[in-house]
């Protein structure tokens, strides 16, 4: 049976103090409108409306949600609330900016900085073939500022890849999709099923809560500059652990780029989280070397945005 699809809130729908343009996107537990603010600045909402456990029909307004689904959706409701809470506190330049939630329509809104440009899934599609090292890390380099912000904050993202990397028109990356960012590094909370995009998620991830860590989002990292080589996601890691069908990209990819990233990018994709980079840090640190002891120069990483400009503008 396929799953229901919700309908979106109309054009010229007035939502708090937001008027909705149209929808962005839609995914099994939320859609993403295009608004703008009373002053006409346009923003990013996001509204918590999970298709396993409501429905909104045409012409409807307030989802339906069963008696037997109440209490999951108003517990997921509840973390949702919370998460615009956590990533409201978040300032950086690399992460996308919460500016506001609120409640409304039985259900909850989280408004964010609206950022013109592409995915770097939409740009590595179009520009595969002319992919260079240097573009790579210093989008994943710059990006890990912002993955380090969030660990800070004792929050993790799980849910990393190249379609969540957003290139802004001056060419910096940033953070989108907080989605999973529910489940915290805190112990003795609920938590709800967990969401995972198979190919970018680490094996933990589908064992549960204990074994997660900033280790778990390093593998997805891994695995989304694996995807931007190869152009799809490496093997499951669930499938992994029982046969392991990977072919490390140190054998994949041998001769068309370095082989210090290709095993910086076997080293995220080890199933034993122990064996990863512990730290954004320590995947940074690697990144930003080029060979044993040659790193690359501090100017390059201060004016990457303006070389990703120029890339962005040639597409």
């Amino acid at each position: 049976m396929p799953p229901q699809v919700n309908q979106a809130l109309p054009s010229g729908f007035q939502l708090d103090q937001y008027r909705i343009e149209r929808q962005l996107s839609l995914g099994g537990f939320s859609i993403v409108y295009l608004a703008y603010d009373a002053e006409g600045t346009p923003v990013a909402i996001k509204e918590y409306l999970p298709n396993s456990l409501a429905l909104r029909g045409e012409g409807e307004v307030e989802p339906k949600i069963s008696a037997e689904n109440e209490p999951a959706f108003r517990y997921g409701m509840k973390c949702f609330f919370e998460e615009g809470r956590a990533l409201a506190k978040l300032m950086h330049p690399n992460v996308v900016r919460v500016l506001n939630f609120f409640r409304a329509n039985n259900t909850v809104y989280m408004v964010m900085q609206f950022e013109r440009g592409r995915t770097l899934h939409e740009y590595v599609n179009k520009h595969r073939d002319v992919l260079r090292e240097r573009f790579l890390r210093g989008v994943f380099t710059r990006m890990l500022n912002g993955l380090r912000e969030v660990h800070a904050h004792k929050l993790l993202h799980l849910d990393i890849k190249p379609s969540n990397i957003y290139l802004r028109l001056d060419g910096t990356p940033v953070l989108l999709d907080f989605g999973a960012a529910r489940q915290t590094l805190m112990t003795g909370q609920p938590m709800l099923k967990p969401m995972y995009t198979p190919g970018f998620a680490s094996p933990e991830q589908f064992a549960g809560r204990e074994h997660l860590g900033p280790w778990s989002d390093i593998y997805s990292v891994g695995a989304s500059m694996y995807a931007c080589l190869a152009g799809s996601a490496p093997p499951r890691s669930d499938e992994r652990t029982t046969k392991d069908t990977y072919t490390p990209a140190a054998k994949a990819f041998a001769g068309r780029h370095s082989e210090q990233l290709l095993d910086i990018i076997d080293w995220c994709l080890h199933l034993d989280p122990l064996a990863r980079p512990q730290s954004v840090y320590a995947l940074q640190k690697a990144l930003v070397q080029r060979g044993p002891d040659e790193a690359m120069p501090a100017s390059w990483f201060s004016d990457v945005g303006s070389r990703l400009k120029t890339f962005i503008g040639r597409s």
